[in-house]
């Protein structure tokens, strides 16, 4: 029970990758909240992870539910010794086609909404506490579509470090968690969705995209006294996708 006593705060956590999280976490004896837009996913979540979780609906781009869902979970469980930044979509848009809506929506939710997650948790981050903030193991390639996404996930990484050094005085380690392409969900079957998947896989080295049971393995090694002297590190979850490798014909 490597988590025995201890409190964990996880955003985008009523599915995927945030939801095998929270399950990793309870099975080493944390108590958990979780927060999500979608009260009724949360509602599901919760009741998957029994009695050690709470769920608190919000936006994490809203400052008033950032504030509730801090509050809420001083209320119920106290002080926290893991936060999981780990709200965050991935959405396609080519550079011709991105309105300034777009920009500021992938924006908003995956860099500024990061920023001010950390910043409501500060206060009620107990000494020695792990950060984890959600990355993606491609923020240092090209990536044509969600070319504003996977530059703010480029972004959290520069900010995970900063925090790391800000931080350190408390004992408090900040370490980015870096997934590839992880099957969260099922999209509906079609000739395009399974060709884009190929494709995908090709590049990654070790030939399957991961699960979300993956990245919950890593959160808990950083949210663990196994990661005691690690701070401002980037973990990617790819399988190795990202490190230049070009499959072979």
């Amino acid at each position: 029970m490597r988590l025995a006593n201890k409190v964990a705060v996880i955003t985008g956590g009523g599915s995927g990758i945030g939801l095998a999280v929270a399950q990793a976490f309870v099975g080493e004896g944390a108590q958990v909240a979780i927060s999500g837009r979608s009260a009724d996913t949360l509602a599901a979540a919760r009741d998957r992870l029994g009695g050690s979780a709470i769920a608190v609906p919000g936006d994490v781009t809203n400052h008033r539910d950032l504030e509730r869902l801090f509050n809420s979970t001083a209320e119920q469980l106290g002080k926290i010794d893991v936060l999981v930044a780990n709200a965050g979509a991935i959405n396609f848009t080519l550079l011709g086609h991105t309105t300034e809506a777009d920009f500021d929506t992938a924006s908003d939710l995956n860099f500024k909404a990061v920023f001010f997650t950390v910043q409501a948790a500060l206060s009620l981050l107990n000494d020695g506490a792990s950060v984890i903030i959600t990355g993606n193991a491609l923020a240092s390639n090209p990536v044509v579509g969600p070319s504003v996404a996977i530059a703010a996930k480029a972004a959290v990484r520069s900010l995970a470090r900063t925090f790391a050094v800000e931080l350190a005085p408390r004992g408090i380690r900040v370490n980015v968690l870096s997934p590839g392409p992880t099957a969260t969900g099922a999209p509906a079957p079609s000739d395009e969705v399974d060709e884009i998947s190929a494709q995908i896989t090709k590049q990654i080295p070790l030939g399957r995209w991961g699960a979300p049971e993956d990245a919950a393995s890593a959160a808990l090694f950083l949210a663990t006294d196994e990661s005691s002297y690690i701070t401002g590190a980037d973990l990617p979850v790819g399988g190795g996708i990202g490190m230049g490798w070009v499959p072979q014909a």
